[in-house]
């Protein structure tokens, strides 16, 4: 498939409100394959439609266990906290402290359509959070618990 340009913060696409996904259409599944292309290529653990430019409620997250395709996600239940230093592909080489739920439920539907039921604690659940706010135009800079500071880069 192709790797797609990561849009940066600053981007006017990062802000805005991301459209459902009504039907799977060979662009969509394209854009899927793309997105996850273009996930591992940047070494990330999530990545977000508009992140590529492209206004559809899909994100795509893969914590080390395997992808997960995540279309027209909802958060239907959190408990419990967690607060841990976050980063994005789309604000790249600056971390912060974010709080996040230790637990999040969604409700979402799969590459076929299919509604499904997806449960994670710990780094998926801040990967749900992170990823799905994307689709509301939102970064996770606006939650940073005080500054946001350099990260290096991982060496290859």
């Amino acid at each position: 498939m192709a790797i797609r340009e990561i849009r940066r913060m600053g981007d006017e696409v990062l802000t805005k409100q991301c459209k459902e996904v009504t039907k799977m259409t060979i662009r969509t599944k394209v854009l899927i394959e793309d997105m996850l292309d273009t996930m591992y290529e940047a070494c990330g653990v999530g990545l977000a439609a508009p992140q590529v430019g492209i206004l559809k409620r899909i994100v795509v997250i893969d914590i080390g266990e395997g992808p997960i395709v995540l279309i027209n996600p909802k958060i239907i239940e959190t408990s419990g906290s967690q607060t841990g230093e976050e980063g994005c592909l789309s604000v790249p080489g600056k971390a912060g402290i974010v709080t996040r739920p230790n637990y999040v439920k969604v409700k979402t539907l799969n590459e076929n359509m299919e509604e499904m039921i997806l449960e994670g604690e710990g780094l998926l659940a801040r990967a749900f959070c992170h990823e799905i706010e994307h689709l509301d135009g939102h970064l996770y800079v606006e939650k940073v618990e005080g500054e946001l500071h350099d990260v290096e880069p991982e060496e290859e």
